[in-house]
Formats: C-alpha cells, structure tokens, sequence
C-alpha cells in the first residue's frame, strides 16, 4: 500500500501535472469557444442592425422624410401650445362674470286679490372683465333696451354697471362698473388660432354659477345670417346694391354654449380671451354642437372706439357681393365657376366710395387686404372693420387673369350712406319689403332670356318678403303687371297696387318660374 501510495503519490504528483495542462488545454479551448460565441454574437446583432437599418433607409428616404416632417406635430402647435384646462379656468373664470338685467317694459299679471299689476321683465347673460378697472365685454344682445345692468363677480361681489356703447353689427357691446384690481382676462390674437384647437367657454348658462365647458375650433369666419336681418331697415340708390353693416365672421366651436353663456368668454388653453361668445346653430334652443364666437381683434376695435368715443366708428369700402347662401348660385350664373373664385367676388360698387374712386370695378376678384389673404365676404367685412375712416388699406384683386393693386381711402358710415344715396329710416321701402335687392346681370338676363330683372341678395327674418316665402338668389321680373329692373321701379310698381295685394312674377333660385299675389300687409 505504501509503494502504491508512495507510486501513488508520486504517480499523482506526475498526475496532478499531466492533469493540469491538460485542464490548461480544455481551459483554452474553451475559452475559445466562448470567445467565437461571444464574437459571433456580436457579429449577429451587428448584422441585423445593419440590416435593419438599411431596411429603416429603403423605408423613410428622403421622400418619405419629407412626409414624416408633414405631420410632425411641431408643425402644427396650437397658438397656446399644449393643453391644460385645469390651469386655463384657473385664470379665466374669476374674471368671466354674471350680467343680471332689468327693463322697464312690464308683464301683465292677472292677480285675483290684487288685480293687473305691472312686474318688471328681466334677463340675465355673461360678461368678460378686460380690464382692472371694471370694463366689462357682453353682448349688444345681452343689455339692449335694459333699465339697469347688474355684474356680479364668481365671488360674489355685485356692481350697478354703466353702458358704455353698444353696437348691434357685431353684437358688442361694452359696460362699466366702479372697482379697482379686479381680475381680468389677457387678450389673445384669433388670427392665430387654428381649427382643432383646443378652447373653453366660460359662462353662466341657464344661470348657474360659472361654468366651464371644452371643445375645439371648428371652422373660422363664419356667417350665419343672424345679424344681417337686423341691419337691412335703409334704402339704397336703385342702381347700387344695398347698403348693409351687419359683420359676421365667427368662430366656430363645438364647446357646449347654451342660453345665459352669450357674452362669456372663448379662450384658448392659455387663458387667453379669443372671442366673446354670441350664438348657438339649434333646432331646439339648446345645445346642439354648433357655438360661434366674435373674434376678439374685431372686440379690440370696437373696444377702443367705445373708450375712445363714445360709439363705433368704422371704415367702409363700398363693395357688394352675394350673400354666402346664395353665392355659389349667383356666381354661376354669372357664368364665374365659384371654385375658381379665390378670394371676393365683386357684385357692385357703391358711387362716391372709396372702392368707387381707387377703381374698383364689378366682377373684380379682392384676395388680400394689407397683404392679408382673404377668401370668403364675412372675413373681408371682418377685415374691413378693423379699419377708422380715412384709412387707407392696399387691396389685391384679380381683373381679367391679372394681379392689380389699389390704395382705398375708406369713407365714414354717414358719408358712405350719402354717397350711397341711403336713407335711414324705419318707413323706407327697402325696410318695408324686408329685403336689400341689385340689379340682374345682362349675362343673366340672357341665360333666362329676361328683359327685365331684380335681383333679391338678402332677405330680413319676419320682413314682407321672408313671410311671402321669397328667399335670397330670386329674380323679380314684374310687379302689378310693370317691369322692374331697380328698387326705384319696384317702389313705383308696388304703388300702383290697388286692394292691397301685390302680383309678383318671378324665377325662384332653381330656375323655376312662378306667380303669385299676396296682401302688402302680410
């Protein structure tokens, strides 16, 4: 055992040698082996990179890149950015308040122990402070005909405010109260806010406490009609179209607006006032996902003259052209296809305007005003209206396929009706038949084979003609039997009319001709 061992041990010395450079071999080798795992790893992931990212260039080449950066969403930031509703109504609804009013107007009340007795009406809407002062933007619509306006604060602080100016063309109007410090909604810029932004309204709807609701913008300058038929009560010259300073350019929103909120404020996620809300498009009187708003440019203007003096004093060109719900129609027959049309097309010009003496002409196509692209009537009235008279303004227009210029010196209100031949009155004829008219083209009087023509451009809501059931783009031919080509040989016609009743003889907007006799006093 011992010699083994001895053999043993020195076997196992020699062993434990032999061993350990064979364990040194495998050690190396497998070494190795890792190693070329570990480099083939490497040169697989290397691959696929490679790979793939020739896969990410064949992809996204250049003309994709040039995609991708069309809808990066850098490219369309907001004007206010990211949203944050919580921080915006944070800021705004201490300075969006609650206008109470009072008129002396009275309800009959039938009371079996006390009798009739005489209880005044009241009305109540939203206002926006604008400055620390007390200044406070509503609506024309929220205080006209009031006896007494009452502002009260999300705090509960009540005012007696004072009218300022009211202007029922933009259904603006601006009121007082006696406070310092008060809080106040920073005006924002609405030619900058984009459709699919994000905004809220603020207000007092059906009277509840301020109430904040979002949505988005969604379309600018829109025109719906509703302040038009509360400015056609003047008549025009006969031979120029009628004289209208209703201006409607709004913004669209889907922001929940119902009764109570007309006044309140639109603000971007800034909390920034953009406009002031004034309208809702409903079947029911409630909301219905259609909200319009003042732009808040054109509330600066009329802001500045009200502090300034007292009333609004703007500029007027002196264009006409359609209505925008009978403006497709008119221009075709007119032979003008209306997707051509980019920008205004011209349907008249007033004499003795500013549009009159820079050399407008009808037909004329106006597409920017101070280098501002304009492409529908409500933003060139809108633009329009920004301006004082005796500003002088560059309109770019198309004549003929070419670009033209021209400085126009615009006229005051009362020195364009002069020039115009307009009259205010509440008997006028214009105001009686409830519409504005212009003479019918020649070419469209040769499409119908006409020899005489009226053509209607807007009709007043509750006028003779609304409720004779005559829309905008109809042609009057006759009336009584007579021709008529201007207001000048309607007026004449309707006062031969003998018991009463009108015989009117026209082509209604579809090309359909029709006849029909009503009561002048319908």
């Amino acid at each position: 055992m011992l010699v083994l061992e001895s053999i043993g041990s020195n076997v196992t010395a020699k062993g434990m040698e032999s061993n350990t450079l064979t364990i040194d071999r495998r050690m190396k080798s497998a070494g190795l082996v890792i190693l070329i795992a570990l480099l083939s790893a490497a040169l697989a992931i290397a691959g696929y990179r490679y790979f793939d990212n020739r896969e990410s260039i064949s992809l996204f080449g250049e003309e994709n890149r040039a995609l991708l950066s069309d809808i990066n969403p850098s490219a369309s930031v907001s004007s206010a950015g990211n949203p944050d509703f919580v921080r915006a109504a944070a800021m705004v609804t201490p300075a969006v308040v609650h206008i109470n009013t009072q008129y002396d107007r009275a309800v009959v009340s039938g009371n079996p122990f006390y009798g009739n007795q005489a209880v005044p009406a009241h009305g109540s809407g939203s206002g926006v402070l604008i400055s620390p002062d007390g200044y406070v933007v509503t609506n024309n619509h929220v205080i006209e005909n009031a006896s007494a306006i009452e502002v009260v604060l999300p705090d509960k602080r009540t005012f007696s405010a004072k009218l300022i100016g009211r202007d029922p063309d933009t259904d603006l109007a601006l009121v007082k109260v006696k406070g310092s410090d008060l809080p106040v909604v920073p005006l924002g810029n609405s030619d900058s806010v984009q459709v699919g932004e994000w905004v809220l309204a603020v207000g007092y709807p059906f009277s509840l406490n301020s109430t904040v609701t979002a949505g988005i913008i969604s379309a600018k300058g829109r025109s719906i009609g509703i302040l038009n038929r509360q400015s056609q009560d003047y008549y025009a010259d006969p031979s120029q179209p009628g004289f209208n300073t209703a201006i409607e350019s709004f913004i669209q929103t889907d922001a929940a607006i119902n009764r109570g909120n007309s006044g309140g404020a639109l603000v971007n996620t800034d909390g920034k006032l953009i406009g002031i809300n004034a309208a809702i498009a409903s079947q029911t009187g409630s909301y219905a996902g259609y909200g319009f708003a003042i732009p808040v440019n054109l509330m600066r203007k009329i802001v500045n003259d009200f502090r300034k003096y007292g009333e609004v004093r703007r500029g007027y060109l002196g264009v006409s052209f359609p209505a925008p719900a009978a403006e497709d129609d008119l221009l075709r027959q007119l032979g003008v296809d209306p997707a051509s049309v980019k920008g205004v097309y011209v349907t008249g010009i007033q004499s003795g305007s500013g549009a009159a003496a820079a050399g407008l002409k009808e037909g004329d196509i106006i597409q920017k005003i101070d280098g501002v692209s304009v492409t529908s009537s409500s933003e060139l009235s809108e633009r329009i209206a920004r301006y004082n008279p005796g500003d002088k303004v560059q309109l770019t227009f198309l004549r003929d396929g070419r670009t033209r210029s021209a400085n126009v010196v615009l006229k005051g209100e009362e020195e364009a009706r002069r020039a115009s031949g307009a009259e205010r009155s509440e008997d006028s004829f214009q105001a009686r038949l409830g519409a504005t008219f212009a003479p019918v083209p020649d070419r469209m009087k040769q499409q119908y084979r006409l020899r005489s023509g009226v053509y209607v451009t807007a009709v007043q809501r509750n006028g003779f003609f609304f409720k004779a059931g005559i829309p905008e783009g109809t042609i009057i031919t006759s009336i009584n039997g007579i021709p008529v080509n201007n207001t000048s040989d309607m007026e004449k016609a309707i006062a031969a009319t003998r018991n009463n009743m009108v015989r009117i003889v026209g082509i209604t907007p579809d090309g359909a001709g029709f006849v029909f006799s009503i009561p002048l006093g319908a």
